[in-house]
């Protein structure tokens, strides 16, 4: 274990904190016959996640500038380490949805501090390629959730499986501590006076959003990753209601995430080929666009196996959206001193789409009588991505951002 990079070690933290977003879709059927969870209670359960992003992404962006990014990856462990542990406890679908807010900003310190602690990490010309590789952890952390799910459950309950998640980020908590140098610059970043920190703070926050790059590239987060964790995240559910052998929803749901991580590595490698970030996004919302509407049209009701391909194709090559925007999101900060807090916007338009495009779709469903439509949704969405791409390209740096 003391033997992995430290840049890897950062990564494998990342995935351990995606295993809680992934840790809820098995759970759905289960939740909802022993808490009387609701579709639409579902569905903000999948998005819960992310509320802490969408509301302080950005400030909890500066906190991490602030407070020492290697410092916020062991605070987000320690949270999703509690939290898990007394959702564990919950007996409403109230409670369950309260700490499930409370993972999401455990959740967040750890993803948007981990760019910024790999650009520390390591050589500027491998940083599209590790970045890449970061961009990974959300596929391989829901992926490898949603296919131990629904056996852990089986053996310890939706409880048991709570708790395992809580000793993994333990575990992961330690490695962390033990692998990571301390922050560099900890100390020279917490002296002199209040009101000059406060100072620092608010300069940077606003040197972030006076450029049009961050914003420009958080909003095309918020359209890939709303569409990819509401087709992600009820794939058990809709597979359970087609009646698709139990057995099997699991793992074909595991899988449909964890090839995203193919557009992820795919996406790092090309642009250290000298690929442009607009081409892959450009790509990336076309093929999401076109294999959801085989996934979900009627047209292809009869043909269950070439909805499934289209699901994993959208995956997949989706997968190279969040590669490119990672990479985007380090290149086109104003300054190396707010990485994080521009990453942390990201996230914060990335946790809105989350928390909006589940319960959303979700209502589509309950009022169409089925998912046929949903197709149309996240259609909608891969053409707003696609058009900001085309106002975030003639940016002045874009052209540079391999």
């Amino acid at each position: 274990m003391r033997s992995l990079a430290p840049e890897f070690v950062v990564m494998l933290a990342g995935i351990t904190a995606a295993l809680h977003v992934g840790k809820l879709p098995p759970a759905i059927p289960v939740l909802q016959e022993a808490l009387g969870v609701t579709l639409v209670q579902a569905g903000f359960l999948l998005s819960l996640v992310q509320l802490a992003g969408m509301l302080a992404g950005a400030l909890i962006g500066l906190l991490a500038d602030s407070a020492g990014l290697r410092r916020s990856v062991l605070m987000g462990l320690g949270i999703l380490v509690l939290a898990s542990l007394l959702g564990s406890q919950a007996q409403s679908a109230a409670m369950l949805l309260l700490l499930r807010g409370v993972e999401g900003f455990g959740f967040l310190l750890v993803t948007l501090s981990g760019p910024g602690l790999i650009r520390h990490l390591v050589a500027p010309e491998k940083l599209s390629l590790r970045l890449g590789w970061w961009g990974c952890y959300m596929g391989l952390g829901t992926g490898s959730a949603l296919l131990a799910g629904p056996w852990v459950m089986a053996q310890l309950g939706w409880q048991g499986w709570w708790v395992l998640m809580a000793v993994l980020s333990l575990l992961m908590l330690l490695w962390v501590w033990r692998s990571v140098p301390p922050d560099q610059q900890l100390h020279t970043q917490q002296t002199g006076p209040v009101g000059g920190a406060l100072g620092r703070v608010l300069g940077r926050l606003r040197l972030t959003l006076s450029h049009p790059g961050p914003w420009l590239v958080a909003m095309i987060f918020a359209t890939y990753s709303g569409q990819w964790l509401s087709v992600i995240g009820f794939l058990p559910s809709i597979y359970s209601e087609a009646g698709v052998n139990v057995a099997l929803v699991g793992p074909l749901t595991a899988l449909a995430a964890v090839v995203n991580i193919v557009g992820n590595v795919l996406s790092g490698r090309l642009l250290h080929a000298g690929v442009g970030a607009r081409q892959l996004l450009y790509g990336g919302f076309a093929v999401m666009a076109l294999t959801t509407w085989f996934a979900f049209s009627a047209l292809t009701a009869d043909f269950p196996w070439l909805r499934y391909v289209a699901v994993l194709l959208f995956s997949a090559i989706g997968g190279m959206v969040p590669g490119a925007l990672f990479s985007l999101a380090v290149r086109l900060a104003p300054d190396s001193s707010v990485v994080s807090t521009c990453v942390g916007w990201m996230l914060q338009w990335s946790a809105f789409g989350q928390f909006v495009s589940p319960p959303a779709i979700a209502w589509l469903a309950a009022q169409a009588g089925g998912w046929h439509w949903t197709w149309m949704a996240t259609g909608l969405l891969s053409l707003l991505g696609a058009l900001l791409v085309s106002r975030v390209s003639r940016l002045k740096g874009f052209a540079g951002s391999h």
